[in-house]
């Protein structure tokens, strides 16, 4: 009989790893990225699962095997070489090939960059994400996660897994995908909100990275229909402003962990990581005319920002204060969901946020409602009809500590960092109005 569970006892040795192997044999998996051939000999370069390693190989036998996207199992002496950027070469013995593509490739993409239109790399992304540039986006961008949870793990929240299923929007409106769910309607999640709220009752502290879906008919550099939300929440706050000092602090974590243990890939990518030290917070309507007195922009929409004076906004706030981050406070009530507090000094604002950076709003977020008797009379004054949201106004009905949370945008803030001109090369395969496939 077959035992499964032992450990097979033999260590995979890490590219990083194989300078301490110089003058010893070593076994070696991955894909061949690109040969190279030359006079009597080639060079492969060995794709790995996070690397690209440069091999040197001059056995004929070897030499008639090899082939691009072929999967392999390489024998290979390290050999030192000053004039190698790695200090070290990769001399092949012996190879096993463990499979091979049956067709051609249909874009290049081994090349230091892809030569093609983005919507040319997005029809053929499971192939072009092999290219070690493209790959590197999505390496950094689970830095970034890593990052945000060992914040979360440190400051005591709990992580939840909330429906995606659900009875009623979030936030109202048309932009919600209404499926049938066994005769009665359902919509896909467009946040997580009414759940983490609830959990906040449970747990006091909670977050949530998952996908969040938004019916929008938006074809821009900046929308998509399905992305992934990374949102906290948190309970017995005393001010809006402690959600922003804990957004600095999660931004903060992220950034360190990229600096600490995604060097190879920043380098790639020559990625600039922004300084944080502190964030400057400007009302919306101060906002609104900063912008519109440097610029001479007329105001346009004036309960919300368009994006261009967000990046208007940015660019001032950047050579004034030298942050790429800036938060604007105290949205209209107007352009706030029904659980938004409004701000008891002027009921036309509510003390929520939004963070820019870059010229692109990133995250949402603000106190929210607690009192029963509270939220009751705003959904009335909405003219919302109560009786849909029983279930979510059950906690305020027994009992719900101040709280609040945000909502940040993984793809928006991924695709900043990066300075990426369209959200969706920060979207491992996205979805937006005409794209459902791959």
């Amino acid at each position: 009989m077959e035992k499964v569970g032992k450990n097979p006892g033999q260590k995979e040795i890490e590219i990083t790893e194989l300078c301490e192997y110089i003058g010893q044999m070593v076994t070696l998996h991955g894909s061949i990225y690109k040969v190279r051939k030359m006079s009597g000999f080639c060079f492969v370069i060995l794709r790995t699962a996070r690397y690209t390693v440069q091999c040197v190989c001059d056995r004929q036998e070897v030499m008639a095997e090899l082939q691009e996207e072929a999967c392999v199992e390489l024998t290979a002496m390290v050999i030192g070489e000053e004039r190698a950027k790695a200090g070290f070469e990769l001399h092949i013995h012996g190879m096993k090939v463990l499979s091979r593509p049956q067709a051609q490739m249909p874009i290049v993409m081994n090349q230091k960059r892809i030569e093609a239109s983005l919507e040319h790399k997005l029809d053929y992304r499971p192939l072009t994400l092999r290219n070690e540039k493209e790959r590197a986006v999505f390496k950094l961008q689970e830095g970034i996660l890593r990052g945000f949870r060992k914040f979360f793990e440190e400051e005591g929240f709990t992580e939840i897994h909330s429906p995606k299923i659900v009875c009623a929007g979030a936030e109202g409106g048309a932009n919600i995908f209404q499926l049938d769910y066994f005769g009665r309607n359902a919509y896909l999640a467009q946040s997580p909100q009414f759940y983490k709220q609830m959990m906040v009752g449970v747990f006091e502290r909670v977050f949530e990275i998952g996908p969040v879906f938004r019916a929008e008919k938006h074809d821009t550099a900046r929308h998509l229909n399905e992305y992934t939300g990374v949102d906290f929440e948190m309970g017995y706050i005393q001010s809006f402003r402690e959600l922003m000092e804990m957004e600095v602090q999660m931004l903060r974590s992220a950034l360190t962990m990229l600096r600490e243990e995604y060097r190879h890939e920043l380098e790639l990518l020559q990625v600039k990581l922004p300084e944080l030290e502190e964030i400057p917070a400007i009302k919306f309507s101060e906002a609104k005319a900063l912008v519109q007195e440097r610029t001479g922009r007329e105001p346009g929409e004036c309960h919300d920002f368009e994006p261009e004076e967000e990046k208007q906004l940015s660019e001032i706030i950047l050579r004034e204060t030298g942050s790429e981050f800036v938060f604007v406070t105290h949205y209209p009530a107007s352009k706030r969901p029904f659980y938004a507090m409004e701000d008891m000094e002027n009921r036309e604002e509510t003390v929520s946020f939004d963070l820019i950076f870059r010229g692109l709003e990133i995250t949402t977020g603000g106190q929210r409602i607690h009192d029963y008797h509270m939220q009751m009379e705003k959904m009335r004054r909405l003219g919302m009809d109560v009786e849909a949201f029983e279930s979510y106004l059950m906690i305020h009905k027994h009992g719900m500590p101040p709280h609040g949370g945000l909502g940040l945008g993984l793809e928006r803030f991924t695709a900043r960092l990066l300075e990426f001109e369209n959200v969706r090369q920060a979207s491992l395969f996205p979805r937006d109005i005409n794209r459902l496939t791959p």
